[in-house]
């Protein structure tokens, strides 16, 4: 889309009169979406029902992590209202949240976010886990991370 606005400007160079009307047209393009992606996003409403269940599943899968995590040795989460992730303080494992991630997904094949992604002062010590996934597969990474903490 950035490229019409360019388009639109090259033309209205050497189109006079018609320069603010293309100029108008092209501020529409990259100022609000189109229309027809307005209506298809409408569609989503649609689904109101199975974005219920999902919205439950990841509460499920939030509160057995919540119980879970700090059990296995993450005993520090922030709170996570709105989101689909927990943010775990990692700072009694490691000062790295790159390495201890990378090492945490070669050895036990479950993935989490460094939490230096996020924030570039603090986020060495932390660790970014999504939920919005399958139950069995929330539990299991919980029991794989649990078994890992043990040893590290």
């Amino acid at each position: 889309m950035f490229q019409h606005d360019g388009l639109a400007h090259r033309l209205a160079c050497g189109a006079g009169s018609l320069t603010r009307t293309i100029e108008r047209l092209a501020q529409n393009l990259y100022i609000s979406p189109p229309a027809i992606s307005q209506i298809a996003a409408l569609g989503a409403f649609d689904g109101l029902d199975e974005l219920e269940e999902i919205k439950s599943r990841y509460g499920r899968n939030r509160a057995m992590l919540l119980e879970e995590l700090p059990r296995a040795g993450f005993d520090s989460i922030l709170p996570a209202d709105g989101a689909f992730y927990l943010y775990a303080d990692i700072s009694r494992y490691t000062g790295d949240s790159a390495a201890f991630a990378k090492n945490m997904l070669r050895e036990t094949g479950v993935a989490a976010t460094p939490g230096i992604d996020f924030d570039p002062d603090r986020g060495n010590c932390y660790l970014r886990l999504c939920y919005a996934g399958a139950e069995h597969d929330m539990r299991e990474a919980a029991r794989r991370i649990a078994a890992w903490l043990k040893v590290q």
